[in-house]
């Protein structure tokens, strides 16, 4: 039960009680695992954007006071991306809650 548990990135007890009301309602096992690895996923890209804006906000800084920094453009880029694969995702979720 503690390596379901832990698939479902829940508490043995919580996906006891999942499991529990899955079978009171008559469906197989709670259908949770791929929320949670999105979410999970979602989390990730979110702390990535981040770290990306953040250093882009200390190039623009040195760009600023004088420096020009070569970092700037890439992450400037880096930023774009990320926020493409976010939407990429959103899109993804929408189409599947659909």
């Amino acid at each position: 039960m503690s390596a379901a548990a832990e698939r479902e990135y829940l508490a043995n007890g919580a996906y006891a009680a999942l499991v529990v009301l899955a079978a009171a309602r008559g469906s197989a096992r709670p259908e949770h695992a791929v929320l949670r690895e999105l979410l999970a996923s979602v989390m990730h890209a979110s702390g990535q954007v981040r770290r990306i804006g953040v250093n882009l906000n200390q190039s623009v800084a040195a760009l600023h006071s004088g420096e020009l920094s070569a970092r700037l453009e890439w992450y400037a880029s880096a930023a774009a991306r990320s926020v493409a694969k976010l939407d990429d995702l959103a899109d993804e979720v929408r189409a599947r809650l659909g």
